[in-house]
């Protein structure tokens, strides 16, 4: 399994290094989170062996439940919540994560600058943009996207990074990726999370900063 993950690990890596260049962007401004979800640590130990620091989780219950040890082992290791934030679920956040990629909801912005301001640590903001208007999903409609970034900046004094989306299973994804860079240059935003196993290479091509890659890496999850 080491070699397994390394290999993919590997394999990723240059695959987003030949997206940029076709794309004339520098590599180094692409950061790759690996996706550890549902993944256990023994699987994830392999790529933090090969180098690699950048890595994003779904839930903070499993988060706590797997990082902990794995940070006291590689203290530069960053890590990312990628999926939804619950309001009472911040706390934990805060003492764990480097960055989260779903703030989709004003409750959450209020929670966050409450926490955040109680233990002075500022981790980078996503605000998550459901880019396809689907019922199923979490986030922020497009057209309502500029004035929740406002309402977070002006109304809870909250720094905003970037924008993140899911473009829909089944669609193209190119048309989400250019709606998502289009908020994010208005807005004067740097950071695009977009992008996965399937399509990060379509992500680069469209200026995603964070591409997020489970499979690629760690295999088909059970």
């Amino acid at each position: 399994m080491s070699t397994s993950v390394k290999d993919r690990l590997q394999s990723v890596r240059a695959s987003i290094e030949h997206a940029a260049v076709a794309n004339g962007r520098e590599a180094e401004n692409i950061t790759l989170v690996a996706v550890s979800k549902t993944i256990p640590a023994t699987t994830i130990e392999p790529a933090l062996a090969a180098g690699h620091r950048v890595f994003g989780e779904n839930r903070v219950q499993e988060a706590k439940a797997k990082w902990p040890a794995l940070k006291a082992s590689y203290p530069d290791t960053e890590l990312h919540l990628i999926g939804p934030l619950q309001t009472n679920k911040v706390r934990d956040a805060l003492g764990l994560v480097d960055a989260i990629h779903s703030l989709d909801r004003e409750s959450l912005a209020a929670m966050l600058a409450k926490e955040m301001a109680r233990v002075g640590r500022s981790p980078k903001l996503f605000v998550e943009v459901n880019t396809g208007n689907e019922t199923s999903k979490a986030g922020i409609a497009p057209v309502e996207a500029d004035r929740f970034i406002e309402t977070c900046r002006e109304r809870h004094g909250l720094v905003i990074s970037g924008l993140m989306c899911i473009p829909p299973l089944g669609e193209p994804a190119s048309p989400h990726f250019t709606l998502l860079a289009k908020i994010a240059e208005r807005n004067g935003l740097p950071l695009l999370s977009m992008g996965m196993s399937a399509d990060y290479e379509e992500a680069i091509a469209h200026g995603a900063t964070h591409i997020r890659v489970g499979t690629a890496i760690f295999g088909a999850r059970a």
